[in-house]
């Protein structure tokens, strides 16, 4: 599936609710190529399209981790997608990737997608973006990661955590925040 254009500029595709997640084939910090077939064997896949300069992200980077550590020990994938052109933003390039991931021990891959192909299959918007995927690989949620990116402790609603839970409960239907308004920096497209 390809629906992207050639660039940030023209559109992008917007997944619809129960659609497959688009294949990928990135590489990592960890100095190997991450697809979506590596995680076909998950309960479900979290997708977060992030970098490393963006204010809410790293607002909300902490959260990120800690999700990624409890849930994936459950059977969640994660994985984080740069996609930010590095021309106009040097402090998102792969060595800084790679630095940015040790230096807060990442529990995740953290993959850079230079043609930006893949950000525009997901539709991603903003970072960070979260996608939501079930065993099937079809998505189940999209937007924040909870309703407050500026205040870890003034949290009222988990929207990635709750949506976690009824996929691990088997009842994704139960998903009664499918779709939130991700809150972040703008992709910086080409």
């Amino acid at each position: 599936m390809s629906c992207c254009k050639q660039s940030g500029s023209d559109t992008c595709c917007e997944l619809n609710f129960g659609q497959a997640a688009p294949d990928f084939n990135l590489p990592g910090v960890d100095g190997r190529n991450w697809s979506l077939a590596d995680f076909k064997d998950k309960k479900a896949l979290v997708v977060i399209f992030s970098c490393n300069h963006c204010p809410y992200v790293i607002k909300s980077e902490e959260r990120m981790i800690e999700l990624g550590k409890e849930y994936q020990p459950k059977g969640i994938g994660f994985v984080l997608i740069s996609a930010n052109y590095i021309v106009t933003h040097p402090q998102d390039s792969p060595e800084n990737m790679k630095k940015r991931a040790e230096q807060k021990g990442y529990p995740f891959p953290y993959l850079y997608n230079e043609d930006q192909k893949v950000a525009c299959n997901y539709g991603a918007q903003v970072t960070p973006h979260i996608f939501l995927f079930d065993s099937e690989m079809k998505l189940c949620y999209r937007g924040a990661i909870d309703d407050n990116i500026n205040d870890s402790e003034a949290v009222k609603i988990n929207y990635l955590r709750d949506a976690i839970e009824a996929i691990l409960a088997g009842t994704p239907e139960k998903i009664t925040n499918q779709e939130t308004k991700p809150v972040g920096c703008s992709i910086k497209w080409k």
